[in-house]
């Protein structure tokens, strides 16, 4: 990890040469994580400790800015999920800091042992648009092998129906939206509450593309699931998500802080790895190898998927920017 999110000369020039002219000049990320150190009361994600102690709304596009120049961003925010994360003071802090944007939107940080009343009063209460739950809070020693009601009880997803939320999910599981089980939950509860938003991240976490390719016709048809773009390297997902859900329910987003990792992850066999300053030497190469961020790589095999999909200049736009407009109802 670069220390304080560093920004290198080849980050910058390779924006300018190669995705200067690809992304657009309005952008909503999708998926934006702003969080405080001092929320986080077990021990400091060594992510979020290489960086500054307070990402807020500011240090978020001072960051972004050294990077994507010239671009104007709204976002969809939420909470960094830890281990030992305060939720009632990581939530309350959230909402102030994008209430510093009209454009954006926050999503409550949830976990599965909160009281359904008590998510809806907060959210009610706070104006949240969305939840944000995440797997590291299922009640199981291994919780990348939780299925989604583990550490998104139906009670909640009855919740985000009620009120027309988004539900922001990283999902787990070795084969991704390719695992049957994953499939049933995901497909019967959006059935069964129309009018939750269902957000997958991670292009359905398809780090593997080849997941996401056999697995997205699962969800074919259902009008409430999109996907977003964040941190994912290879096209071959997105290309799956818009060819079988449609141009309109794909979003972007980049993962924030992750898009500050140098690397990239690629598929190998039936998973995927990602390659960092950690595992690989990346000075052994016959070439001048100089990794970039992930954002920079993400944003590379968006542009290739669009153009393999003979996307228009609008189509584009509404990745970046026009979906989530209609999606949340921003004017």
């Amino acid at each position: 990890m670069a220390r304080d999110f560093e920004v290198r000369a080849e980050d910058q020039e390779f924006f300018a040469k190669y995705l200067a002219g690809f992304v657009p000049d309005k952008i909503f990320d999708a998926h934006t994580h702003l969080y405080r150190l001092s929320d986080f009361h077990g021990t400091v994600p060594e992510l979020a400790a290489a960086g500054p102690a307070e990402v807020g709304w500011d240090t978020f596009i001072r960051h972004m800015e050294a990077i994507t120049p010239g671009r104007k961003y709204t976002g969809l925010c939420f909470g960094f999920p830890a281990k030992g994360v305060d939720f009632t003071g990581a939530n309350k802090w959230l909402c102030a800091e994008v209430s510093r944007d009209a454009g954006c939107r926050g999503e409550m940080l949830v976990s599965p042992d909160m009281d359904p009343d008590y998510v809806r009063e907060q959210v009610q209460r706070r104006g949240f648009v969305g939840l944000k739950c995440y797997h590291l809070f299922a009640n199981r020693p291994d919780t990348f092998n939780a299925a989604v009601e583990e550490y998104l009880p139906e009670e909640h997803v009855r919740v985000a129906h009620e009120l027309g939320l988004s539900i922001t999910l990283h999902m787990v599981r070795p084969r991704a939206i390719a695992d049957p089980v994953n499939q049933e939950s995901i497909a019967r509860m959006a059935r069964k509450y129309p009018n939750s938003r269902w957000i997958l991240a991670h292009a359905a976490r398809g780090f593997n593309p080849y997941h996401t390719v056999e697995g997205i016709g699962a969800l074919e048809g259902l009008p409430n699931i999109w996907c977003d773009t964040s941190a994912v390297t290879e096209p071959g997902a997105y290309e799956a998500i818009v060819r079988t859900l449609g141009v309109g329910r794909l979003l972007y987003g980049a993962d924030f802080p992750v898009t500050h990792l140098r690397g990239r992850c690629v598929a190998i066999g039936d998973s995927f790895l990602w390659l960092s300053d950690q595992n690989t030497q990346f000075s052994v190469s016959y070439a001048d190898m100089k990794p970039l961020m992930i954002l920079l790589e993400s944003l590379r095999a968006l542009k290739q998927a669009c153009w393999n999909l003979r996307l228009s200049d609008s189509d584009v736009e509404r990745i970046f920017y026009g979906n989530a407009m209609e999606m949340f109802g921003i004017q």
